[in-house]
């Protein structure tokens, strides 16, 4: 059954993942740390540069769907005031994020801190994206 969707909450909530990653993953937060994780060059930050607007409305259109999905789970949880929203975003986080999330660590050999990083930002993203979608939506 799908429950109605309110666009405004989804859209509103699609722009706060892009606002979340776009200070998460600046340089003075997480982002040089993040970069040597992955080992970013000077040549390829300057062809992500290129890429960035399709990447940021890659990241904007991904996070609309995971606002439409908790919209969803927001309506059976029966998410409606602030402390069971974060208790959806935390449950769905280690659930469906954290496992792989964790996979890069234990197959290619991935530092933990790469894990904490990206952990760190979809956790606050989902917390935000739930809250949105449980009180408003």
């Amino acid at each position: 059954m799908i429950f109605d969707i309110h666009f405004v909450t989804v859209l509103m909530s699609g722009l706060t993942a892009v606002v979340i990653g776009s200070v998460w993953y600046a340089p003075f937060v997480f982002g040089n740390i993040w970069m040597q994780h992955i080992q970013m060059t000077p040549q390829s930050a300057e062809r992500a540069k290129k890429l960035m607007p399709f990447m940021i409305l890659a990241g904007f259109v991904f996070a609309m769907v995971l606002a439409w999905v908790l919209t969803q789970f927001a309506a059976v949880w029966g998410a409606v005031t602030l402390g069971s929203a974060l208790e959806l975003g935390f449950w769905i986080w280690l659930g469906f994020m954290v496992p792989p999330l964790l996979a890069p660590v234990l197959w290619e050999q991935k530092k933990v801190t790469y894990f904490a990083i990206n952990a760190g930002y979809w956790l606050l993203t989902t917390l935000a994206i739930a809250t949105i979608v449980s009180l408003w939506g």
